[in-house]
């Protein structure tokens, strides 16, 4: 076995920086590059390359911003394990949601299998705890949250005790007739 000394590293695991690596590491920066913030910090960029418009920030046309074109949205869907992640337009609105996260669902294969794959069959919440729907017809963007709660839609039952239940002239005459 041989000894490590403290503070040496073995040659394999070093690595050599090109003159490129070595330009973006300089610190403070040269008089014609400008500092940009990256995820590992303070990295300076050549200026030729610093014009090029960040990705974390929108582009300013005119004074006017531009939207954004994409979305990352969480839903859930009701009695499953974990949440579908659906990329939508900014246009897109809650019906065109609900249909693309059926189709990325079942694509997945996803247990619990679907009994429904009709999206007009289904209704999306802000969570399970919700009681009011969203509106179909809603834009996605306006809607102020990214993580939603997809659940079937409340059918009702055709069953001759529910409906003589659900009547308000229901009478213990009737029930009398019922249990006979």
């Amino acid at each position: 076995m041989i000894p490590r000394v403290p503070g040496s590293r073995r040659l394999s695991s070093m690595r050599v920086l090109s003159t490129a690596d070595r330009t973006l590491q300089t610190f403070p920066p040269e008089h014609n590059s400008d500092i940009i913030q990256r995820r590992g910090g303070l990295v300076a960029v050549p200026a030729r390359s610093a014009t090029f418009p960040s990705p974390r920030f929108p582009v300013a046309k005119d004074g006017i911003y531009e939207r954004l074109t994409k979305l990352l949205l969480n839903v859930n869907i009701e009695s499953s394990l974990g949440a579908v992640h659906v990329i939508v337009s900014s246009d897109n609105t809650v019906k065109d949601l609900i249909k693309a996260a059926i189709e990325i669902y079942v694509k997945e294969k996803r247990r619990p299998l679907l009994e429904e794959t009709d999206p007009k069959l289904f209704q999306l919440h802000y969570s399970q705890f919700s009681l009011e729907s969203l509106k179909a017809g809603e834009k996605v963007i306006n809607l102020g949250s990214r993580n939603f709660f997809l659940c079937l839609k409340q059918r009702p039952s055709s069953s001759g005790k529910a409906k003589l239940a659900s009547e308000p002239l229901f009478s213990l005459t009737k029930l009398g007739e019922l249990l006979l």
